[in-house]
């Protein structure tokens, strides 16, 4: 196995598949931001609520709170289920790629996938989004041993390959 026994027991990654690439999880995340963007989109659009059609004179707080609250509802909302049911958003499958809990390469629950989803997605849309998105799931190029994101360490999840 890659990863060895450490000074505090066993390595919980013992007997799971290999973690996967960080420019693969990259890419997974690149395609989930655009399918669900787009939902979010035609939601705010059909809603009037985009925040692109805003006019400089006559600039709407709230339609931009809107679009954030839209965005943060269904980012979370799409993460969440889809992690807890099988690990996989639509870019992890497409990929070959699955969220598990650390401790035992289980499929996390809904409360674990939620956490998850939250430290990703809830700075995204009311803080500083792409530098955020960045930074978090940036972490997991130089995060040692397991390559995990902040959301990832927050949860105590990994993501592993499902193709060998």
């Amino acid at each position: 196995p890659p990863h060895g026994g450490g000074p505090y027991g066993p390595d919980p990654l013992a007997g799971m598949p290999p973690l996967a690439d960080s420019a693969r999880r990259t890419l997974a995340r690149i395609v989930d931001l655009v399918l669900v963007g787009i939902v979010a989109w035609l939601i705010t659009w059909a809603l009037h609520v985009n925040e692109y059609m805003m006019n400089a004179d006559q600039v709407q707080v709230g339609r931009s709170l809107t679009q954030s609250a839209v965005g943060a509802v269904l980012y979370l909302a799409y993460d969440t289920v889809l992690t807890a049911r099988s690990g996989q958003t639509l870019g992890k499958r497409l990929l070959g790629m699955r969220v598990a809990n650390l401790s035992d390469g289980s499929t996390p629950s809904v409360a674990v996938s939620l956490a998850r989803a939250a430290v990703l997605w809830i700075p995204f849309w009311f803080c500083c989004a792409c530098v955020w998105l960045a930074v978090c799931g940036g972490w997991s190029f130089f995060d040692r041993p397991y390559k995990q994101g902040l959301h990832d360490k927050a949860a105590r999840t990994v993501v592993v390959s499902t193709s060998r």
